[in-house]
């Protein structure tokens, strides 16, 4: 008899020792504590990627909820996750916008158009893996490739952060103070808090900036005014997209990194469920694609899927997919509710400018971690070389003009990794068959 498309979610089994597989369901109660918990480990980089694009960050986490249930949809409720904004679009959308790191972002339409185009490539790819499976991914984007490229995502962004905190000695010090308290948080903290050590030290820079500046009068004080004066609930603002070649070329190059990242994400599920989930990536390819599109023409960004919420699946054990059913129904009610969105606008330039340069420096680090997990030999020639110009082209952001188009430095970074490995991978087969070993 064929599969259902989806699982006959049974009660969970106690005797597992606490594992909730993907096709097992907790009670009513339960399910909606663990998706707002979800909710909630996504919520710092949710919120924090929009906001460091000029994005509104309302509309982002109403659009990471409704990709969240299109995805569920999609891969027939099998495969854990939620689809939060991701890290990796911050680059080049700030490259194709021009913009210029504070308040809204002027020209979203033109980086919407690149959303909807690397979203486009996104599907097409998972249509591909449904058809042929990941085997061609895995030599076409091996670890060495994609830790180059991640690393080089947060090099390129090294200066974006950095510039947007020279204007005083006040919040040189203030973004000082807030990469302090996430260092603090990340060391100093346990379990579900330190999963969550972005945001607790987000929190905790925001009230000492309180206190400093509405309290003992330096700097400039956090206007809360805007906060009483914002309704409960509301429409987001929505943005038509632009489709500018340009910004299309640019921004399209992105989908390598998805494509790495969800892979490595289900592989890592997979892993701890001890399920197999490869039948669903190219599913699971294919519904992010298909979420990224729609966030994109809605005004919203790129979505992806979520280490905090691996993180916290490996400290509960609970795995069940219904719960991410939950988290995207409490994103989707925050979406709603313009006091919330007042909220985070009043965070300090300042605090979101460290909490940006501990977030650029754990990207750049996790393509590092990528190498070392999959043994990467840095002592390989060939791919010495490709880590060594892939690096350099993206943090000097090496621009590339083909006619009419420009490849700004993350996507001749992505795409030299690719090819420059392919040739000096071949290279070093055909040595090694001419010397018989």
């Amino acid at each position: 008899m064929a599969q259902s498309w989806f699982p006959r979610w049974q009660p969970a089994d106690a005797g597992k020792g606490g594992l909730v597989a993907p096709d097992e369901r907790l009670s009513a109660g339960q399910t909606l504590l663990m998706g707002v918990q979800h909710a909630v480990a996504m919520f710092g980089s949710t919120v924090l990627a929009p906001l460091l694009m000029g994005f509104d960050a309302n509309l982002a986490i109403l659009m990471s909820g409704i990709g969240t249930l299109l995805f569920f949809l999609i891969v027939g409720g099998r495969v854990p996750s939620y689809l939060g904004s991701s890290f990796a679009f911050i680059g080049v959308v700030i490259a194709a916008t021009g913009y210029a790191g504070s308040g809204g972002n002027p020209n979203i339409a033109l980086a919407l158009g690149g959303i909807i185009a690397c979203g486009a490539i996104y599907a097409l790819v998972g249509l591909v893996v449904m058809a042929l499976g990941t085997r061609w991914i895995e030599i076409l984007l091996p670890p060495v490739v994609t830790g180059a490229i991640v690393m080089t995502i947060g090099l390129n962004l090294a200066p974006v952060a950095v510039s947007s905190v020279a204007d005083s000695s006040f919040d040189s010090v203030m973004a000082l103070v807030t990469i302090l308290c996430v260092g603090l948080a990340a060391v100093f903290t346990r379990g579900m808090l330190q999963r969550l050590l972005i945001l607790v030290g987000l929190v905790a820079a925001y009230i000492l900036y309180a206190v400093v500046t509405n309290g003992l009068g330096w700097g400039t004080p956090i206007d809360f005014s805007v906060i009483s004066q914002a309704a409960w609930f509301g429409l987001p603002t929505f943005t038509t997209p632009e489709f500018s070649a340009h910004a299309m070329v640019l921004i399209a190059p992105v989908a390598v990194i998805l494509v790495a990242e969800n892979l490595g994400h289900i592989k890592a599920v997979g892993a701890m469920t001890q399920r197999n989930l490869d039948p669903y990536i190219g599913r699971a390819f294919l519904g992010d694609g298909l979420a990224t599109m729609l966030s994109g023409s809605a005004g919203g960004t790129g979505v992806t899927t979520y280490a905090e919420n691996i993180g916290v699946m490996a400290v509960t054990r609970v795995y069940s997919t219904l719960i991410f059913v939950a988290a995207a129904g409490f994103a989707i009610l925050l979406g709603f509710s313009p006091r919330f969105g007042a909220v985070i606008h009043t965070i300090p330039g300042p605090v979101l400018a460290g909490t940006s340069i501990v977030v650029f420096g754990l990207i750049a680090v996790a393509g590092a971690r990528i190498w070392i997990e999959n043994n990467v030999d840095l002592a390989d020639n060939a791919n010495l070389i490709v880590v060594a110009v892939t690096l350099v082209l993206g943090a000097g952001n090496f621009s590339l003009s083909l006619g009419q188009f420009t490849l700004d430095g993350i996507g001749t970074a992505t795409f030299g990794a690719v090819i420059l490995h392919a040739i000096l991978r071949r290279g070093t087969a055909r040595r090694t068959l001419e010397s018989g070993h």
